[in-house]
């Protein structure tokens, strides 16, 4: 019922100011599945779901049960308590009901397990203890179930844990490294970080339970998600000590590195490549988080050099197959130190691993290029995101077509302003009067053409860029095209 790994907690739990702190904060409720949150729920389901919502005395739960007269199953059971963790008395009424009536008190582990995760996540600690004796007469108890305790225990004030842990032998369970490890696992979602490290001395000096590369993957990531780069350091310190290093162990690099490489420390980003260089003489590698993290922080502080040589290092030597996140950080990174010309090539390269660019990646490509003064390539770039139907946003519209003009581009000006009208990409009044102002001087007619196109279509045309056209046309004694066009802008 319970993943042996550690969870990040939330985003507004990761900024609480320290482990301490979080320690004395009270957990939120859980947020508990109900049949409210099921439209597609088998009517059968429903109907038991709403009678225990609706009963809270366990005899008048009893005689409404019975009296809807509908036989039970222990898959019907299972449904049942899946949706019923906001009414856990009812929910264990319905449990022995369904037993006695109609399944010989015979109810399927993972029913069990259901019943005191209900239990113990309502806090009802008591009858949840004497659930698990119940299981334990009948031979059902497992992991799972011990995994579900902890958690409950974990996000309670003043809950312990290990505590449970220690006691698992009452029960004929073994405190062995999996269950040491999801002990763990839930005092680092309810960010009792302090907590989990502390477990381990006791776990191997009281019942000899040794912690493996797993465990310090488990305190690693609590680490990342407390952002305790302290803690951190300490762990990773202990990690080698006990375990030395490990190849397989990706999970718990990946974590440490991303702490690193994430804090505020001025000396994050060098101390984070310096360790991954010890890694890599191990014959040891973080995973994908950390260089995405890593490629991230090169951005901000603007190290091409150190951005190329990771690249080259996970995408190159170590085969990762970048994501279009990563290709995105590289094209902003090469673009805003000026390298507009290198960023077609990333996309190129991205389509070739087949990550294909989205809206997003276009514009941003379109942007870099536009900026740096890259017309034939922005051009290229402009007819390729149309083709695959990626507009460019209101301000790579504006800056397109004035790039375009400005430089007698004037095919490529026409393209945007067409794919503009086409498409109702925004500024179109802005847009439009700026292409017939620009048109005039040297493509008279063509600027006549749009000026009229922009009144049919309801376009404003400003009475300074009419006049401006008016001028030109009489200088070449052609003054009725005016006259036309300015009654037609009379008219709308």
């Amino acid at each position: 019922m319970s993943d042996h790994r550690a969870k990040r907690p939330s985003d507004g739990a990761a900024t609480v100011a320290s482990p301490a702190a979080k320690r004395a904060r009270d957990p939120p409720a859980p947020a508990l599945p109900t049949n409210k949150e099921a439209p597609d729920m088998a009517p059968k389901t429903r109907i038991f779901c709403d009678i225990l919502a609706s009963r809270a005395d366990d005899e008048e739960l009893n005689a409404e049960l019975d009296k809807a007269d509908i036989r039970v199953s222990i898959a019907d059971v299972e449904q049942v308590l899946r949706f019923s963790y906001a009414h856990p008395r009812a929910a264990a009424a319905f449990f022995r009901w369904a037993g006695y009536r109609y399944l010989g008190h015979e109810h399927s582990p993972y029913s069990w397990n259901l019943l005191v995760d209900i239990l113990g996540k309502n806090r009802l600690f008591e009858p949840m203890w004497d659930t698990v004796k119940s299981m334990q007469s009948q031979q059902l108890l497992s992991l799972a179930t011990f995994a579900s305790i902890f958690s409950s225990l974990a996000a309670t004030p003043g809950g312990s844990p290990l505590k449970a842990f220690m006691d698992m032998p009452r029960y004929g369970m073994t405190r062995d490294t999996p269950a040491l490890n999801s002990l763990l696992s839930a005092l680092c979602r309810a960010n009792r970080l302090d907590d989990a490290r502390a477990a381990i001395p006791v776990a191997r000096a009281e019942a000899g339970t040794r912690p493996d590369a797993d465990s310090y993957a488990i305190l690693l990531e609590g680490s990342e998600a407390a952002a305790d780069l302290r803690v951190a350091r300490e762990v990773f310190d202990e990690m080698v000590q006990a375990i030395g290093f490990y190849p397989d162990n990706v999970p718990a690099y990946d974590s440490f590195l991303t702490t690193l490489v994430s804090s505020d420390s001025s000396t994050a980003l060098p101390e984070a490549m310096e360790y991954l260089n010890v890694l890599s003489r191990h014959g040891c590698s973080p995973g994908e988080k950390f260089f995405r993290a890593a490629l991230a922080a090169h951005l901000e502080a603007r190290q091409l050099r150190g951005a190329m040589n990771l690249w080259d290092d996970f995408v190159g030597r170590r085969g990762l197959v970048p994501d279009m996140e990563m290709y995105n950080t590289m094209i902003k990174l090469q673009g805003s130190l000026g390298h507009a010309e290198l960023i077609v090539g990333y996309l190129d390269d991205m389509i070739s691993n087949g990550v294909f660019p989205d809206t997003n990646t276009y514009n941003v490509v379109l942007q870099l290029l536009l900026k740096g003064k890259k017309h034939r390539e922005a051009a290229a770039i402009f007819s390729e995101m149309v083709k695959n139907e990626c507009w460019p946003n209101e301000g790579n519209c504006s800056l397109a077509l004035r790039m375009f003009l400005d430089t007698h581009y004037w095919e490529t000006g026409i393209k945007v302003w067409c794919c503009m009208v086409e498409n109702g990409l925004p500024p179109l009044q802005e847009c439009g009067n700026m292409l017939v102002a620009k048109l005039k001087d040297d493509r008279l007619p063509e600027a006549c053409k749009y000026a009229e196109d922009m009144i049919d279509r309801g376009i404003k045309l400003s009475s300074a860029t009419l006049s401006k056209l008016k001028q030109r046309l009489q200088r070449i004694k052609k003054g009725e095209i005016h006259d036309h066009l300015l009654a037609k802008w009379k008219a709308h």
